[in-house]
């Protein structure tokens, strides 16, 4: 089981601060409940996203062993950010998407060089399961269950403990469990007892099924605007770290996740898609719990069509 110690996150951090930026943690208000919202606004990175963190980490870790290719199974964002760090180390990057990912992401990926290849997304899990892409492409980096993609994502903990000492509770949006593990590790290896809560929508949540059961099933996945978190099962060889390190399981539905994408663009002037909105509106549900909570915004790359439908919404 994968564990980390401080330094190693630390060292994590060092190695991103070329391509990442150390996002800010913005007030978002007290709800009536008396709890304090914040908002880690991963959204405001380069490229939109949290991923830029995974992406450069791993492939720094990597270095001279990827022989100028890499490949990587992703929805879009995970492929920006390693799309990113490819580009600026010279190598190769081949995306396996499944073919119902967000256009605005995949073509972010192909201006940055990325070459992608589409599949169904029964074929694209089966890859994103066995690391079997099927074709010589280069180094598989994964975009979950990589030890380089955990280190990078959880330098995000490093950041929230260093800029609010009194955090209690995390609410971090739920994909393949790379992002929440990564954070909670680091939270962990500085000591800190925060409440970690993973959030998912409720077309696609195959982790509160999972904690149901006490071990991973398989759901019906139903697509929806949210397409940067939520499956049809939960990656079992990530399922051992997730049920040790997440506390709660907040589930999101459509219309919540639309209005906080509306709220977080009105009131907040953030550009957020449905994953980062899921994180918003599960903290201000009365299901999060906590006194002191941080939301991870981690993506604003949403398509600007319905992100227009959205916000004509009354």
């Amino acid at each position: 089981m994968f564990a980390a110690r401080l330094e190693d996150f630390q060292a994590a951090a060092a190695r991103i601060a070329g391509d990442a930026a150390r996002t800010p943690l913005l007030p978002a208000g007290i709800t009536a409940t008396g709890r304090e919202i914040r908002l880690k606004a991963e959204n405001l990175q380069p490229l939109g996203s949290f991923k830029i963190r995974a992406g450069a980490n791993a492939v720094a870790m990597l270095g001279e062993s990827l022989k100028g290719a890499v490949a990587t199974a992703s929805a879009g964002n995970f492929a920006q950010g390693l799309a990113l760090a490819a580009r600026r180390r010279k190598l190769q990057l081949t995306v396996h998407a499944p073919d119902n990912a967000a256009r605005v992401k995949l073509e972010a990926a192909v201006k940055l060089g990325a070459r992608i290849v589409e599949h169904p997304f029964a074929d694209w899990w089966r890859i994103l399961s066995t690391r079997q892409t099927g074709a010589d492409d280069g180094a598989f980096i994964h975009p979950v269950a990589e030890v380089g993609v955990m280190l990078g994502n959880g330098t995000i903990g490093l950041e929230l403990a260093a800029d609010w000492p009194e955090l209690d509770t995390v609410v971090v949006p739920y994909g393949g469990g790379g992002l929440i593990s990564g954070i909670a590790l680091a939270l962990r290896a500085l000591g800190r007892k925060v409440r970690i809560v993973a959030c998912e929508i409720e077309t696609a949540a195959a982790l509160s099924a999972a904690f149901a059961a006490k071990e991973p099933v398989r759901i019906e996945r139903k697509p929806s605007f949210v397409d940067g978190i939520g499956s049809s099962f939960v990656l079992p060889e990530m399922w051992p770290l997730v049920s040790r390190l997440v506390d709660d399981v907040v589930v999101v539905s459509l219309s919540e996740a639309e209005a906080a994408v509306k709220t977080l663009a009105v009131k907040h002037h953030l550009v957020a898609e449905g994953a980062g909105a899921v994180a918003y509106a599960a903290a201000h549900s009365d299901r999060c719990g906590g006194k002191h909570v941080a939301a991870v915004i981690s993506g604003g790359n949403i398509d600007p069509g319905i992100l227009g439908a959205i916000l004509a919404r009354n």
